[in-house]
């Protein structure tokens, strides 16, 4: 006999380890009081939590997270840019993001011609050629800000969630793959991150990806150019860029269950739920 699944969730949504969440009784009885305990103590270290936000003791993760990836890609060479949430549909077509592709009905539309962004690639893509025009390679530019996808579902999906996007332009053609796999160290590093591993997949967008994996959940998606998309932004440099989720890497590195307890939310605040007594 198990938890019931109004049990597992609320341990699950106060911090408390899957493995726990897992475990087996002989009887109801042993269960409720089981859950019971577990509850109360979890519910008392999220008020710990949540009080020593307000303390000055520390600051929300995301917000650390966000800031300490930005320092570490600056103090190697890449620029942050800040580029506009909602864009054009004519950005996703030239991501092959037709009214056919799998992910335009996740697509949140304002007007028939524009959408809040599902991804940063578009407006990198966009912004990179221009700066390929002026600037020396390799080119190395990153973005952090918020992306919007609806109908996901489970704990491992959100409606908004942020993301780190980042590419070198002019990367040489035999270095790719080595150059993906540093920087990805680099960005796991500056996570607090360290079992991780590579895993070959398949994306709807890009085709072929190196992903960063660990523990079961993507970290990262990383591709390289020349690269079929290229052609339709001016692109003819050969390029790495990997994608990260950071409510991933929070989450994977707190060993929490739920990204949803990192993003943005009116019922969670830095992975610690909200309602508690």
């Amino acid at each position: 006999m198990n938890f019931t699944a109004t049990q597992r969730e609320r341990l699950l949504e106060l911090g408390c380890p899957k493995a726990e969440t897992d475990r087996n009784f002989l009887d109801a009885g042993t269960r409720n009081k089981t859950f019971a305990l577990l509850e109360k103590q979890f519910a008392r270290e999220t008020k710990e939590r949540i009080r020593s936000l307000f303390s000055g003791e520390r600051q929300p993760s995301l917000s650390v997270l966000r800031e300490r990836l930005s320092a570490e890609l600056i103090k190697n060479g890449f620029t942050r840019v800040e580029t506009p949430t909602v864009i054009s549909k004519e950005f996703l077509r030239r991501m092959s993001l037709d009214s056919e592709h799998p992910l335009n009905n996740q697509v949140f539309w304002i007007d028939a011609n524009r959408c809040l962004r599902p991804m940063l690639a578009p407006n990198l893509y966009y912004i990179s050629k221009s700066l390929l025009n002026v600037c020396e390679k390799p080119l190395r530019v990153f973005e952090i800000g918020s992306c919007f996808r609806k109908d996901s579902s489970g704990a491992a999906h959100m409606e908004e969630f942020t993301m780190l996007n980042l590419a070198e332009w002019g990367t040489e053609l035999e270095a790719r793959q080595s150059r993906i796999r540093e920087l990805a160290a680099l960005v796991m590093k500056a996570s607090g991150i360290a079992d991780y591993a590579f895993e070959t997949e398949e994306s709807t967008v890009y085709g072929e990806t190196l992903d960063v994996m660990c523990g079961g959940l993507e970290l990262g998606s990383s591709s390289m150019g020349p690269h079929p998309l290229d052609a339709a932004w001016g692109i003819t440099d050969s390029w790495v860029g990997i994608g990260f989720g950071l409510e991933r890497l929070l989450a994977a590195r707190e060993k929490n269950g739920t990204i949803r307890a990192y993003g943005r939310s009116i019922t969670y605040l830095d992975g610690s739920a909200l309602n508690v007594k």
